[in-house]
């Protein structure tokens, strides 16, 4: 029955491959799905350690340049779009997820825990391109060993895969699926991701208190210092996450993602710290020289210098080490726009962009914003409308379609700015937009009064 499930699974590969994959060059790196282990059964409670799985998998392979894990956040939102649950028991879902995504490669698989105490993970992987799938060797062990076993994964994986690394570059890939040796901060990291991937500001703080509870068991634990940074900026809290991107920096210094944000961080400063964000996206390119969102920043760096030559030469180097990364022609698409007035070839980048992520909401919002700058109101709703139906909380989608609709349709802008108002008014970072919506809202009111 079981092989009979596989032939069938890999028929259906095909299929999605002949209607939907294209032909890559070799040297691509392949985008990489890795999904959450799953349990056996629909009662478990500990659904943090297979998330623990995918989290560690994802830590490993983002250092190997042949292959492109993809980020988290696309995929959680993909997993909504496509009503998939636990798609590792759904053939079917699984492959509109990795269609969703371009995935070529899929990882996922099962774990038992058993009352014993021991540990059974089941690794499997779907190659898209070629239409098949394997089930690899079983790793079983203690469950205190947890984080040595999710090493023991990897290695099967890099086995399985035929990545042709060599036997100690196996073996750093590997060791980056243990981020920490506490158990401990790996679990209270791993909860502290989930409730972050929520987007919600109850979820933010949350995932603050689990990551500051990881850095406090083990203040070595780079990684977990790295989403301190991160959730806290997502809270608006600039001045907290700036120490927890240089505390990662020190306590893991191999890891390039800090430094990264530290330049975004940078970039945004109101200080216009430019020459330090560029020297902060080069550190990280040291690191990991197949980091493109780097290149994409140190060409953002550059560009917001008036260097719009130098950054275009950046984006060129991110497309030479990932040809799928949509971050870049986002950037190519506003020095088209702002600095070189062209306005068709901007529109396609942004289009190439949403092409290639088609929850890449960023460039979805720029689009709209050309659209409605060139007076083509009806195409710039349909933008922001498109980034509501993603993301139902985007402020920034509501407080645009506000203001379109106000040239076309009073009574929709009254609803969109109610909505706005109800969504943003109790974030601290939108308080001054708020007012303004609060003032639009008046005197369009006043306007429907008088006719």
């Amino acid at each position: 029955m079981r092989t009979m499930r596989w032939k069938v699974l890999w028929v259906m590969v095909a299929v999605v491959v002949l209607g939907g994959q294209t032909e890559a060059s070799s040297a691509r790196p392949r985008p990489l799905l890795i999904l959450p282990y799953q349990p056996p059964g629909s009662g478990e409670t500990e659904s943090w350690i297979g998330e623990g799985v995918a989290e560690a998998l994802h830590l490993a392979f983002i250092g190997v340049p042949s292959v492109l894990p993809i980020d988290r956040s696309r995929i959680d939102q993909a997993r909504r779009d496509v009503r998939t649950g636990a798609v590792a028991s759904d053939d079917r879902g699984l492959l509109d997820l990795a269609k969703a995504l371009q995935a070529e490669l899929i990882l996922y698989g099962t774990y038992r825990r058993d009352p014993g105490g021991e540990i059974t993970f089941q690794p499997r992987y779907l190659d898209m391109k070629a239409g098949e799938g394997k089930s690899l060797q079983v790793i079983r062990g203690p469950f205190e060993r947890l984080l040595e076993l999710q090493g023991d994964l990897v290695r099967v994986y890099v086995r399985g895969l035929q990545m042709g690394v060599r036997p100690d570059e196996a073996e750093a890939i590997a060791t980056a699926a243990r981020p920490t040796a506490s158990l401990v901060a790996y679990e209270a990291y791993v909860k502290g991701r989930l409730l972050a991937s929520e987007r919600s500001r109850s979820g933010l703080e949350g995932a603050v208190e689990l990551f500051s509870r990881a850095v406090e068991v083990d203040p070595g634990f780079g990684i977990a210092h790295f989403h301190l940074g991160m959730a806290n900026l997502a809270l608006g809290n600039r001045w907290k996450a700036a120490p927890q991107f240089r505390a990662a920096s020190q306590v893991d210094p191999k890891r390039p993602e800090p430094y990264k944000a530290l330049g975004d961080l940078l970039m945004t400063s109101p200080r216009r710290l430019y020459d330090q964000a560029i020297e902060a996206y080069q550190k990280a390119i040291a690191l990991r020289p197949h980091y493109a969102d780097a290149y994409v920043g140190l060409g953002d760096a550059r560009a917001a210098k008036g260097d719009h030559e130098g950054a275009l030469g950046e984006y060129k180097r991110a497309l030479a080490v990932d040809t799928s990364n949509a971050k870049v022609h986002l950037s190519m698409g506003k020095i088209y726009y702002n600095e070189k007035g062209l306005y068709y070839e901007a529109v396609a980048a942004y289009r190439k962009a949403i092409d290639l992520d088609s929850y890449f909401l960023e460039a979805r919002m720029g689009l709209g914003e050309i659209f409605e700058e060139k007076g083509l109101y009806p195409d710039a709703i349909n933008e922001y409308k498109k980034v509501v139906e993603i993301d139902p909380r985007h402020t920034g989608a509501h407080y645009n379609l506000a203001l379109t609709y106000e040239k076309v349709d009073v009574k929709e802008a009254i609803i969109q700015w109610e909505r706005y108002i109800e969504l943003a008014s109790t974030l601290s970072a939108e308080k001054d937009w708020v007012d303004i919506a609060r003032q639009h809202l008046k005197k369009l009111r006043t306007m429907e009064k008088k006719e």
